[in-house]
């Protein structure tokens, strides 16, 4: 299967490239194979690393398949078809989405399998997708109110649901198992709905004790839906971020659901490029055998050193992430080229294109710092091109987004 990337071209425009003459298309820029510190870019830019990449990408494929576990990679941490187009070839079964925005984006790349991770209550978005479904798309999203299968009811289409639990605090998803049973009664009342399984989300749960009891609610509770004659012979059981997948697969992959085939599916997103930060800290990696490598960077210039201790970077939050942790410094490339570890540098905060280094090491004015970042959800979003370069820091590629 191939997915259609929409033709695009780099120019004056694109930021973090320095490209002031003729727009080039993506493929040519990337056949130029220009060096990262060889003019053609300029500062701040984030890139991000092939080699990372394509590890991360086999190591979930090969992770869902030691489970027997079916893989939906959430596309909204990179909106980035040509990633899309990885998973696919490394397994994937289909892409997840948020919203039916990026279910619109999915199909204008010819994804064929959409997981929308979320109820859906737009009138419009629900006609148009069920015309899609009529076309061929597979397409799934959750329910969790008797309001929201009435809504899916009233617009034309042959609908595919998955019933959500939630546990408490966290976001969507029935509190209960009776509310979750209530729901899936309402499905099964409606002519043009079919109940496909069972959804969680786990990641905003902050201990692996709290994840296996959700997840075992969810197990229990998918079993109450079983018990009471609402599920398909066929059952979706679907979770998974990228901090617990290894619970996930614990709890919620196997054989345990008498009577039905189950098919566990994946939804972990930010793993395909891993991070310095948060992700570092949270992968089940910590746990199991195996690790992620973080792949992106985001290379800045220092701009000015106007106190001992202090060095200004043009870098900000209209560049790199800082809800989920500031940057994290990695490496000093000095005027002269020469390299070495960034150890002992700490960005202190942020304001829109600035950043506040601080820490003992020497820097000067010119001094390119790279750094990692902390939460790709929202590192991707800011960046419309994004140059793939080798061990040797030459670009082979270019990832172009659609936020």
């Amino acid at each position: 299967m191939c997915l259609t990337v929409p033709p695009a071209s780099v120019d004056a425009l694109t930021k973090g490239l320095w490209h002031p003459g003729p727009a080039e298309s993506l493929e040519d820029f990337a056949a130029a194979r220009h060096h990262l510190f060889g003019g053609a870019f300029t500062w701040p830019v984030m890139v991000a690393r092939r080699s990372a990449l394509d590890h991360n990408i086999d190591r979930l494929a090969a992770f869902c398949a030691e489970h027997g576990l079916e893989f939906a990679p959430h596309g909204k941490t990179t909106m980035a078809p040509s990633l899309f187009q990885a998973q696919f070839d490394a397994g994937a079964w289909g892409i997840t989405a948020a919203t039916a925005n990026q279910v619109l984006a999915y199909r204008t790349f010819g994804v064929p399998r959409v997981l929308l991770a979320n109820e859906l209550l737009d009138p419009v978005a629900l006609r148009w997708i069920g015309e899609e479904i009529d076309r061929g798309l597979e397409f799934l999203c959750y329910v969790d109110s008797v309001a929201g299968v009435e809504t899916i009811a009233s617009v034309p289409g042959s609908f595919r649901v998955l019933v959500e639990l939630g546990h408490a605090g966290g976001r969507t998803g029935c509190r209960t198992a009776a509310e979750l049973t209530e729901v899936a009664r309402a499905v099964a009342a409606a002519p043009n709905i079919e109940l496909a399984g069972v959804a969680a989300y786990e990641g905003g749960l902050t201990s692996v004790p709290a994840v296996t009891a959700y997840l075992n609610d969810v197990r229990a509770a998918t079993l109450e839906l079983s018990h009471a004659g609402l599920l398909p012979e066929t059952v979706i059981v679907t979770a998974g971020g990228s901090a617990y997948f290894d619970v996930v697969a614990d709890r919620l992959g196997g054989d345990w659901l008498p009577g039905h085939r189950l098919r566990t599916i994946l939804r972990s997103g930010a793993y395909v490029s891993h991070d310095d930060g948060v992700y570092r800290v949270k992968t089940p990696y910590t746990r199991i055998d195996g690790s992620l490598d973080a792949a992106l960077e985001v290379w800045a210039q220092v701009t000015s050193t106007p106190e001992d201790g202090l060095a200004l970077v043009g870098m900000g939050k209209r560049e790199a992430p800082y809800d989920e942790g500031l940057p994290v410094p990695r490496l000093i490339r000095r005027r002269d080229g020469s390299e070495e570890p960034a150890d002992g540098l700490v960005v202190e905060r942020m304001n829109d294109h600035h950043a506040y280094l601080t820490g003992d090491v020497r820097l000067t004015p010119g001094d390119l710092v790279c750094f990692g970042i902390s939460h790709p959800c929202t590192a991707f979003d800011k960046w419309q091109v994004i140059p793939v370069i080798d061990e040797d820091r030459t670009v082979v590629d270019l990832i172009r987004t659609y936020f």
